[in-house]
């Protein structure tokens, strides 16, 4: 096709091309609609002597870009309405939609042939996916689902909303560049979005879920210490130790609104504490938070995270660290030497320096633990391994799976069961590890999951995935790729 008509093509799927309307209008945003992709930093006023920024963030104005996610579900929203017998003409207000929000920092994306500006190596992306549109039934029955999204983790569903380049690690660059979002988004809450969909005015309600960050992220939007702190966990105020001790019984009651509260305890100390005294009250909550997220467990971390600590036990175990004191350098250097060799010999599983996802759900399986065995020297240290990745195995899908109560109800009931079984033999068989410490992730895994799928249904569907794979995209998208040469550059012209 002649170029002008894919133009225009391409016009209408970039947010930015229909027409909408908010009731009452946003705060603070224009009336506008043809918005297509602007300065990430419009809306941030600059300061005189600010360095010219207008090359590390491009981004689509929010309340646009969500139109024009719901444009390209209209022939789904439309179906769905026929499908569950509710007439076009009667439903045009009430609809209420579930929006997944996800952001993540990734490293070293410099072009690796490019004369583009000169940028930091890092970038930042922050999406949205639509998870489901429902309507309040008018002989309240409440809602009734028209759209669910089928693949919430695919890098299809997921809608780019801001590409910036600057280090997630960066607090206040960040906060710079993601304000207005926050801004945009405070201002959608409050209002309801009229749009034609089928050829009707219809009225919207988003309701977002800021659930697609890892925990660095979390930590760092809601003003919580690092992750090494004393304070293991972003959803409830226990302390490491604490959770070492009772790895099982907890219950999620962190919040933004009390970070809110902490931070400005901690702010003003109102009661003339000490430093520690004073970070106790707050529970390390020592930064003003700036995002509301929503106090979940981040699926595909937690897989890596958990791997981790198993990769280590596996070491000590072939070490048979539980009878001695504390093992050499050298000594430790040879364990890992030795289970990298036999996993690559059995498992063919190459040495990773970082944990990925692939590697860690290659390791956590029966067949990885057997290889690991012939190592192990005494059958009853064998025998607690498979005992420790079986239960581990009958608990993982039900955090990993989109919908446990369909896939896997079995296992969904018998988590806590597993868990509990799971915690005493760590801390019996496998106590040299789990003396006072415990890591974040698996301190989660063992205590939140069963509260979370109580209240939202899923972990699975809520993970940050789909921005993690279209991270690739990204990465595609900026040369990055593997094949340097020339010529594959011309692919695009």
């Amino acid at each position: 096709q002649p170029l002008h008509t894919l133009r225009a093509a391409e016009k209408e799927l970039l947010p930015g091309f229909h027409q909408f309307e908010w009731q009452p209008a946003l705060k603070n945003v224009s009336a506008s609609c043809g918005v297509g992709i602007i300065n990430g930093l419009s809306g941030c006023s600059s300061s005189v002597d600010d360095s010219p920024a207008d090359t590390i963030t491009r981004r689509f104005r929010y309340d646009v870009a969500l139109v024009s996610a719901l444009k390209d579900l209209e022939e789904d929203i439309v179906e769905g309405l026929r499908d569950s017998g509710m007439e076009d003409s009667a439903c045009t207000s009430g609809f209420n939609v579930m929006i997944k929000e996800c952001c993540d920092g990734m490293g070293d994306v410099s072009e690796k042939h490019g004369g583009g500006p000169a940028v930091p190596e890092k970038a930042v992306r922050f999406s949205f996916t639509i998870m489901s549109v429902s309507i309040l039934a008018g002989d309240g029955e409440g809602e009734v689902a028209v759209f669910t999204e089928p693949k919430p983790n695919s890098e299809l569903s997921c809608k780019p909303l801001c590409l910036t380049f600057v280090d997630e690690s960066d607090h206040e660059t960040l906060t710079a560049v993601l304000g207005p979002i926050v801004a945009e988004r405070k201002a959608m809450k409050e209002s309801r979005l009229i749009l034609s969909i089928g050829g009707l005015p219809r009225s919207f309600r988003f309701h977002f879920r800021g659930t697609g960050y890892d925990e660095k992220m979390v930590r760092e939007m809601e003003g919580l210490e690092a992750s090494g702190s004393t304070y293991v966990c972003t959803l409830c105020d226990s302390s490491r130790a604490e959770a070492s001790r009772n790895m099982v019984l907890h219950s999620i009651t962190r919040s933004h609104d009390e970070n809110l509260e902490r931070y400005e305890i901690w702010r003003t100390n109102p009661f003339s504490e000490s430093a520690e005294e004073l970070r106790d009250r707050v529970k390390g909550v020592s930064a003003k938070p700036f995002m509301e997220t929503q106090p979940t467990l981040d699926a595909l971390h937690c897989d890596i995270g958990n791997a981790t600590e198993f990769y280590k036990i596996f070491q000590d175990e072939i070490g048979e660290v539980f009878q001695k004191a504390n093992p050499s350098r050298e000594e430790r250097r040879s364990w890992r030497a030795a289970l990298d060799k036999q996993l690559r010999k059995k498992m063919k599983l190459k040495p990773v320096m970082r944990m990925n996802g692939n590697y860690a759900r290659r390791l956590m399986t029966l067949e990885a633990v057997e290889a690991v065995c012939e190592l192990v020297p005494s059958e009853e240290r064998r025998e607690a391994l498979r005992e420790l990745m079986r239960l581990y195995l009958q608990m993982k899908p039900v955090w990993r799976s989109t919908c446990p109560a369909r896939e896997c109800p079995d296992q969904l009931c018998r988590y806590s069961f597993n868990s509990q079984h799971f915690a005493d033999l760590l801390s019996s068989t496998f106590k040299y590890r789990y003396n006072g410490k415990i890591t974040n992730y698996l301190h989660k895994t063992l205590a939140h999951v069963p509260e979370i799928i109580e209240r939202d249904g899923s972990i699975g569907a809520w993970a940050s995935e789909g921005n993690e794979s279209a991270n690739k995209l990204f990465r595609r998208f900026r040369k990055m790729n593997a094949r340097q040469s020339k010529a594959y550059e011309l692919e695009d012209v």
